[in-house]
């Protein structure tokens, strides 16, 4: 049986007892139904896992100690910063799930002009939180033990004008460039457009902060597969796949 992994999110030190969050202490407790003496996985986002053993379940909370901490890296040597267009209904959810399975580091949700998601104030910080979560189930599946960052969304305009660097790329089904010839580089930014793509203009305002366009083929691609594809070319040239 496959030992369940947890993020917890306070550093851990072997010999010690700790409560798990509460999330954790439900989803072990309660959907997994865990039992005292049964095994558990930690990680803390710091490219370590700890082996742990379940102390005390109760019905909110679920105490294990911790029996030996294990440096343990699976991170690309490849940064890959990805800036997601919102998409509506799952795509989003499944392109954040999946971007971090292959190796994402960090991602950046963007309104854009063609973007049909409507969210502000205290909705937009629901699926932050929601977001957020969906990246560390997603590391607890793939065994990543370093959590990728969703910064605050924002508007590509506003993502434009922050600072940023490597190289930063868009696709773009007409360029000459593909994946294979770009120049290789430690950190990569791909631009991902919602459903409809970028607007004309934002092409142009993308351009003229040196994004450079990259075609992954001939054929146009929906926005969740073209951010998971351009992932996958960049790890499978120049990363770990």
């Amino acid at each position: 049986m496959r030992i369940p992994r947890i993020f917890h999110p306070e550093p851990l030190q072997a010999g010690t007892q700790v409560t798990l969050s509460d999330d954790a202490s439900h989803h072990v407790g309660r959907v997994l139904r865990m039992q005292v003496g049964q095994a558990l996985e930690l990680f803390t986002g710091d490219d370590h896992r700890f082996e742990a053993v379940i102390q005390a379940v109760s019905k909110k909370s679920v105490t294990v100690d911790v029996i030996q901490a294990h440096y343990d890296a699976r991170e690309s040597p490849l940064e890959i910063h990805l800036v997601q267009g919102i998409s509506k209904g799952d795509r989003m959810d499944f392109v954040l799930q999946k971007s971090v399975e292959l190796g994402v580091t960090s991602i950046t949700p963007v309104f854009t002009e063609r973007c049909n998601v409507k969210l502000s104030g205290e909705r937009l910080e629901k699926k932050q939180d929601q977001w957020q979560k969906i990246v560390l189930g997603a590391c607890e599946q793939s065994g990543r033990n370093t959590v990728p960052t969703v910064h605050p969304a924002c508007t590509l305009a506003q993502w434009l004008a922050k600072p940023r660097a490597g190289q930063a790329l868009i696709l773009d089904p007409h360029a000459n460039t593909r994946f294979r010839t770009i120049q290789p580089a430690a950190t990569y930014t791909l631009l991902i457009g919602p459903e409809g793509g970028f607007s004309d203009a934002e092409v142009r305002l993308l351009a003229e902060h040196q994004c450079t366009g990259v075609a992954l083929g001939p054929r146009v691609l929906r926005t969740e597969t073209a951010a998971l594809a351009a992932i996958t070319a960049l790890q499978s040239h120049f990363g770990d796949l």
